[in-house]
């Protein structure tokens, strides 16, 4: 790489100097899927490429589907971690979004199908796997995967075909997210010597009670919701009246809850999965919303959630409730945890009854809920 792939030859056979690259009898091939479908070409009626023109179809649109979604995705998370790219928080948040709604979707497709089209493995199947594995081997790990049982399944199935083995050999998940590269520190400038000045002799002996000056420790910068005006609302004591409120929940938990709460320094807000559709298996839905909540650690000192999987049958609703100090959602929570924009957010607004209502039921995790089953509810405290 940067020698033989620039000579004049190869350039002739990619103009951009990338691999993998295909001399064939015909002339040069470049792109690996290209390539892929030249190769599996090369054999009249071969069953990768299906049985029918929709099944050719099918295997055509998850070959995009692994490129676009899936490939694209594992590389914008992973290659700045491998210092290929520069590394930005606010760039890999949306990358690990993006392949979490594309493992869901492909988890869902793979909930009632064993291979991707059909009933046997196509080129779909080698370019997608292809794609995956890079990923499972060198970021995706068990803790992230987990979530997609069904990719999970469909993936060891697939490494594990006699094919797949003779070429990658026995794989391994990845045990741990690589860390991010640290930042070389900038060259100081150096500047130009001076000639020594000899000082007077007197001055060179220390005095005995001078000791060197220490620098001071930089005080850790205060979280700008530490900084707002004080707050009636103890945000604790409402924990703590929560959780040890046994009966009578309406007359003194909601009925505290409203006592205490204060417009000026907190506020309240619904928020609803976008992408309920995807939500067809109960535990691996009860798992992405137990994930959240983990996710939203780094907040606990300034918020209180519940989150509400609502649904007899699938596809199961997600619904949730936050109150948060401040009058917004924290900065630091949306640029810090992926999962905020999977949900659309909506500020209550307390002069609705309904609203208020809504938010005692979901405190309270009132069944039937809206009218409908009530699957189960986590509390954040």
């Amino acid at each position: 790489m940067g020698v033989s792939n620039k000579t004049p030859e190869f350039l002739k056979m990619n103009p951009i100097g990338k691999v993998p690259v295909l001399e064939t009898p015909d002339g040069p091939v470049f792109e690996s899927n290209a390539i892929a479908r030249y190769v599996t070409r090369l054999k009249d009626d071969n069953p990768l490429y299906g049985s029918s023109l929709i099944d050719y179809a099918h295997i055509e649109q998850w070959m995009d589907f692994a490129a676009t979604e899936v490939d694209a995705s594992i590389g914008k998370w992973l290659y700045p971690r491998m210092g290929f790219y520069p590394y930005a928080a606010v760039s890999e948040e949306t990358a690990i979004a993006a392949l979490k709604r594309a493992l869901g979707s492909l988890n869902t497709h793979l909930a009632l199908n064993t291979f991707l089209v059909g009933h046997s493995v196509t080129l779909a199947d080698i370019v997608l796997t292809c794609n995956l594995y890079l990923g499972f081997i060198r970021i995706l790990t068990k803790s992230f995967t987990s979530e997609f049982p069904h990719v999970e399944r469909y993936f060891w199935t697939m490494v594990n075909q006699p094919n797949f083995k003779k070429v990658i050999g026995d794989v391994k998940q990845a045990e741990a997210v690589p860390p991010v590269p640290k930042k070389a520190a900038p060259a100081k400038e150096q500047k130009p010597k001076e000639a020594k000045k000899e000082a007077p002799k007197e001055t060179l002996k220390p005095k005995a009670d001078e000791k060197p000056a220490e620098e001071e420790p930089k005080p850790k910068p205060k979280n700008p919701l530490d900084l707002l005006p004080p707050s009636k609302m103890i945000l604790d004591d409402w924990k703590r009246l929560y959780s040890n409120t046994k009966t009578n929940f309406r007359e003194v938990a909601i009925k505290g809850f409203w006592d205490m709460y204060d417009p000026e320094g907190y506020s309240l807000w619904f928020c609803d999965y976008k992408y309920n559709d995807e939500n067809t298996v109960s535990f691996v839905t009860m798992n992405k919303v137990g994930g959240f909540l983990q996710r939203m650690d780094l907040c606990r000192k300034y918020a209180f959630g519940k989150m509400l999987v609502v649904g007899s049958e699938p596809p199961f609703k997600v619904k949730g409730l936050w109150l948060f100090r401040g009058s917004e959602i924290p900065k630091f929570v949306m640029d810090e945890v992926y999962d905020m924009e999977l949900y659309e957010w909506t500020k209550v607004d307390l002069s609705d009854e309904a609203q208020k209502e809504r938010v005692n039921a979901m405190i309270e995790d009132q069944e039937p809920f809206e009218g409908e089953a009530l699957l189960d509810a986590k509390c954040f405290k």
